[in-house]
């Protein structure tokens, strides 16, 4: 394992880096600074940010406060991304400014399914047996 790496096989600068960039996205957006109706009125939570190796590259994963309108919300980050390309590259200090993508997040989506499979009386009933 090279000395700046996390187990997982991550470089420390690359989660540094995706970090400052979804801090800066989710300040920019929770102020109101992109004058988009439709991003002013629902408010977005930006749950990660992964970077390219060559910092170029950020994919940023986002969910609109309580699952509503995600692919219109989506399509307004889209539309905007060139000025929020501009907003972050001048809160982040970085050699380029990172070119923007915009993911929904499906882990909460995944996560709820797993809570509900783990909630069905018949799994349930198959992991009483197995602690017998």
């Amino acid at each position: 394992m090279r000395r700046h790496e996390t187990p997982e096989g991550k470089s420390v600068r690359l989660l540094r880096v995706g970090e400052q960039v979804r801090h800066a996205l989710s300040e920019i957006l929770m102020r109101g600074e992109v004058h988009d109706a439709v991003l002013a009125s629902h408010p977005v939570s930006v749950t990660e940010v992964r970077m390219s190796p060559d910092l170029r590259h950020a994919t940023a994963f986002v969910k609109p406060l309580l699952g509503h309108d995600e692919e219109t919300v989506l399509k307004a980050l889209r539309t905007n991304t060139a000025y929020l390309q501009r907003a972050v590259a001048g809160r982040v200090n970085t050699k380029y400014a990172a070119k923007l993508k915009f993911l929904a997040d499906e882990s909460f989506d995944e996560g709820s399914h797993i809570d509900a499979l783990l909630r069905d009386p018949k799994v349930a009933r198959d992991l009483e047996q197995n602690r017998e």
